[in-house]
């Protein structure tokens, strides 16, 4: 019949498509999984998963596609993790999750770097007359909200006997402290590596105390739990990828630091003296594993810097899908 021909040729033709879709490569047919991770200056294995391509190159199997998301502090970086503009957090100071959870977000935690507690320190300049923690009463200290140095200062603060309201608190980004501290704007400066190493490397600052004994800084990376709920096998291979940067870097120092150099304008030697005060040890987060969390919350409510009580306990933690 004459109209025989055309359909011939259309189902030819799709027969021909079909053909030529099965011999694309796995994953080009579907729609790529979108992963937006946010990062400080200062994350330094999501810098060396950028920097060295390594995430990239792990998650393509699973179609993923990534893009960067940089943020000048935990407190910005998570709440952009709470609206749905990020997917994954870098990793914050254990302090930064207690002040989201207060603000009823929605996170997963998904891993820790193991404690550092030297990794962030209160300075002074080094011709300072203040010696003692309790020296700080009544001076004017500089320090990032919600970071890991807020709760180091608190700590440091009660092992002196003395109160918040016994100091002078001036919110500084990491940037904005170190040009307060040099000009002699504040008495004192709580911060964490590599600005710490820096600021001692390049501006003789001089170690007042650091967290050992006080707070052990525990740095910790979060997921928005839509998305780890979506895509537990794309978090796995992250972990994964964690895991793998931060024994390079902790294995091949030298390497590490003249990788991260260039990317954070310091010199080798900073880059290398920070690192080294850093664990690196990314181990995925435990139930029962998050009392020092309480701690740190009930000192912020006790400070009156949180709105209500946080059960430190009560957060998603991941749990990485069953291969």
């Amino acid at each position: 019949m004459p109209s025989s021909l055309p359909r011939r040729r259309a189902l030819a033709s799709l027969g021909a498509l079909a053909a030529a879709s099965a011999l694309l490569p796995a994953g080009t047919a579907r729609a790529a999984t979108p992963l937006r991770i946010g990062y400080q200056k200062s994350s330094t294995l999501i810098t060396v998963l950028k920097a060295r391509g390594s995430l990239d190159a792990a998650l393509a199997p699973l179609g993923v596609s990534l893009s960067w998301h940089e943020f000048a502090s935990g407190l910005p970086l998570l709440e952009a993790l709470n609206l749905g503009n990020v997917d994954f957090s870098a990793d914050v100071a254990d302090t930064v999750p207690v002040f989201a959870q207060a603000a009823g977000a929605d996170l997963t935690f998904v891993a820790r770097e193991t404690a550092s507690p030297s990794a962030q320190a209160i300075l002074v300049k080094a011709d300072s007359p203040l010696r003692t923690l309790g020296d700080l009463k009544g001076k004017r200290v500089g320090f990032a909200k919600a970071a890991g140095a807020h709760y180091l200062l608190l700590a440091a603060l009660e092992s002196a006997g003395l109160r918040f309201a016994d100091i002078t608190p001036a919110y500084l980004a990491p940037a904005d402290g170190r040009a307060a501290f040099e000009r002699g704007a504040i008495d004192a400066w709580v911060v964490w590596d590599p600005f710490l190493a820096a600021a001692q490397r390049q501006a003789g600052a001089r170690v007042l105390a650091d967290g050992k004994g006080l707070a052990s800084y525990q740095r910790y990376y979060l997921a928005a739990t839509p998305f780890a709920k979506a895509h537990p096998d794309v978090l796995a291979v992250l972990v994964d990828e964690l895991r793998r940067a931060g024994q390079w870097v902790k294995q091949s120092p030298k390497d590490a630091a003249a990788l991260l150099a260039p990317v954070w304008g310091l010199d080798a030697d900073t880059v290398e003296a920070a690192n080294a005060r850093r664990s690196y040890d990314v181990q995925l987060v435990k139930a029962g594993s998050l009392d020092e969390q309480q701690r740190i919350a009930d000192a912020f409510l006790g400070e009156k810097l949180l709105p209500k009580r946080v059960d430190a306990q009560a957060v998603a933690l991941f749990v990485p899908p069953r291969g």
